[in-house]
């Protein structure tokens, strides 16, 4: 359909000037040389592009929203006003993930400049159908074994900025002179990504806590808060000051529980992931959020950076990483419980992260070889 309409406006352009050569010409004086031809030059075709997500969509307030924000940015839209929704850019979302490779296809069938997958759930069909369409323009988030000259996978220091919400969760229970505190991890499907977030998060609570006690729990979907909000439950009424979730929309779950104990006066605190999730953890009639803070993922960059790469024509086979230095990832300081303190003692973490005067280790398997650090995790490395 996009096509025909540009065929039309083409068609219509041409006519028009036609008429107006027409008219110029019998209005003109004689003249004894003829003006030179010029030749028109065509415009550059429009980037488009699909995003394809899995069953929690771009209101996943997570991971997909962020990677949503970044085509909006692209393309001058906002969440609010999505212009060029349907022309330039859209989004298809995969209810199972039997469906990802039809969606894939599909995508491909419709001729976008690039087809945008988030996840590394993603990778297996990702890789089968741009091994079959070497000419069409692929991009996949979390992922870097995809290695076709077709897709850009777009990589992030996940560790870095959990190793900062972990000392700024820590930091806050030391303000509040909270006695040996406890901490819990709830992520989502197992990996090498999630496993970023975890050990990452880890090892900054133990920076200040040495001898912190850690506990974990995957919920092995995206898409299932109820459970987090569960485990959360389980965990508040034990004792747990702090949970940070790596579990896209499941997260959610973990919010909602910390937002009902913050109102009825306990003392727990969620953290969010991939974008700021301040407002999700804002309490019912008040201004106060149940997020301590938030491991920012500028998953958004990586979509621009994609985009930009197709419209100035240097978009190849590669693998980008995004890390704290590259400002890829970082941490929220919305909450004014993340005091001027707390704040300053964190801007101090983060320089010696980028120094690399701290080294954070990335998988489980190196974590375990800190002194100090849980044995018995479960988180996985492949």
């Amino acid at each position: 359909m996009k096509r025909i309409l540009n065929g039309i406006v083409v068609a219509a352009l041409v006519a028009v000037a036609l008429v107006t050569a027409a008219c110029n010409k019998k209005a003109a004086p004689a003249s004894t040389s003829a003006a030179p031809a010029t030749t028109a030059v065509p415009a550059a075709p429009e980037v488009t592009v699909s995003l394809l997500t899995d069953a929690t969509g771009i209101d996943d307030k997570s991971f997909n929203a962020a990677a949503w924000r970044g085509i909006l940015e692209f393309y001058g839209d906002t969440w609010q006003n999505t212009t060029k929704r349907g022309k330039s850019y859209d989004v298809v979302t995969a209810q199972t993930q039997d469906m990802y490779i039809p969606n894939i296809r599909q995508a491909t069938d419709e001729g976008y400049s690039l087809i945008v997958t988030t996840g590394f759930t993603f990778a297996d069909a990702l890789a089968e159908v741009a091994a079959q369409n070497p000419n069409q323009k692929y991009m996949i988030v979390d992922v870097d074994w995809v290695n076709l000259p077709n897709v850009l996978q777009a990589m992030f220091a996940e560790h870095e900025g959990s190793y900062l919400v972990g000392v700024a969760a820590a930091l806050k229970a030391k303000a509040d002179n909270i006695a040996n505190p406890r901490f819990g991890f709830i992520g989502g499907v197992p990996g090498t990504t999630i496993t970023k977030f975890e050990v990452g998060y880890v090892q900054g609570i133990l920076s200040v806590f040495p001898n912190a006690q850690i506990v974990d729990y995957y919920v092995n979907s995206w898409g299932e808060p109820a459970l987090a909000k569960t485990q959360a439950k389980n965990w508040y009424d034990s004792g747990v000051y702090a949970i940070y979730s790596a579990a896209g929309g499941s997260g959610n779950g973990t919010i909602a529980q910390a937002k009902e104990y913050r109102q009825a006066g306990r003392n727990v605190w969620a953290i969010g992931v991939d974008s700021d999730q301040h407002e999700e953890g804002l309490l019912p009639n008040s201004t106060e959020s149940a997020v301590l803070t938030s491991m920012l993922k500028q998953v958004e960059t990586s979509l621009v950076y994609g985009l930009n790469a197709v419209k100035n024509n240097a978009f190849k086979g590669e693998v980008i990483t995004l890390d704290l230095k590259a400002e890829g990832v970082g941490y929220s300081t919305t909450n004014p419980a993340i005091t001027a303190d707390i704040k300053s003692q964190l801007q101090q973490v983060k320089q010696q992260i980028v120094s690399g005067q701290i080294k954070i280790a990335a998988t489980n398997a190196d974590a375990k070889k800190i002194a100090g650090f849980p044995q018995d995790l479960k988180a996985q490395d492949n």
